[in-house]
């Protein structure tokens, strides 16, 4: 098997392993509690994982984790000195946690460590959800410098 294939195979392992967790979360009534809890741990430990990452620039949490997991295939949009707009238009995570009837999976394991990550590579950033595939036609997060 070659390397591509194999990356796919985990991608989608990965991707099947966190909407299980979403849908156990659930059935034991904690999903939003260890979502709340996650957040402040993601936004604590932002600066870290973006090195590790190799991340410098915010547009890059975007483009580099859609690399790196291959779940939701971001793109940047509208770029100028007052921001950008990342949006995403399909998204596996997605797609498998509906197919399992569990809840939503985009703030937990999606828009808020993406959320840690921007702040963390830029001060004073306002990151606004407008959208997102599992409520709307698309994952759309505005990003702007306060």
């Amino acid at each position: 098997m070659d390397s591509d294939k194999q990356v796919q195979i985990l991608q989608m392992a990965y991707a099947g392993v966190l909407a299980d967790a979403v849908l156990q979360f659930d059935k034991e009534g904690v999903l939003q509690h260890v979502s709340d809890r996650k957040r402040l741990v993601q936004l604590a430990t932002g600066k870290i994982m973006a090195t590790q990452f190799g991340m410098n620039k915010p547009e890059e949490v975007f483009l580099k984790l859609s690399e790196l997991f291959g779940c939701a295939q971001w793109e940047i949009k509208n770029s100028s000195a007052e921001g950008f707009i990342a949006q995403a238009n399909s998204c596996r995570l997605c797609a498998i946690t509906k197919k399992l009837g569990a809840p939503s999976p985009c703030r937990i394991y999606c828009l808020n460590p993406m959320e840690g990550l921007v702040k963390a590579l830029k001060e004073n950033v306002a990151y606004t959800v407008e959208e997102t595939l599992w409520e709307g036609e698309r994952c759309r997060v505005r990003v702007g410098w306060a």
